[in-house]
């Protein structure tokens, strides 16, 4: 009986430090927000879809820090505007998604990452190398 609790809590501690967002999902929930980064005008419902997606499925700090982690990657140093930027990080108010933290492109993905604004900035990004 110890055995089989002894094991149960290892598998536990193992699936809990695991990251539940794979790089591919991120970049497919935050595809429909490029348009609305690069050029403005009505934010896509499909883009609010996948930030509510990502939000929801993004609730631990693993889970934020492989997600900051995989974009940051996957842009190195890839350049941006402030116009960009801006467009990106309005989107979870203009989506209704209460995010309490604001993160720039300079944010230590080893720290509590919540925000998915930089996130969709970085997805656009991404599609542009």
């Amino acid at each position: 009986m110890r055995s089989l609790l002894l094991a149960v809590c290892l598998v536990l501690a193992l699936h809990c430090g695991e990251a539940a967002v794979s790089c591919n999902s991120v970049v497919s929930e935050l595809y429909p927000c490029i348009s609305y980064v690069v050029q403005g005008g009505n934010v896509p419902a499909s883009c609010c879809n996948g930030i509510r997606t990502l939000n929801g499925q993004a609730q631990t700090p693993a889970d934020r820090q492989s997600v900051c982690r995989c974009i940051k990657n996957a842009i190195g140093g890839v350049s941006y505007s402030s116009n960009n930027l801006n467009n990106a990080l309005s989107l979870p108010a203009k989506c209704g998604v209460n995010l309490p933290y604001r993160i720039s492109p300079s944010t230590n993905c080893d720290r509590y990452v919540k925000n998915t604004s930089v996130i969709i900035y970085y997805s656009y990004q991404i599609q542009n190398q």
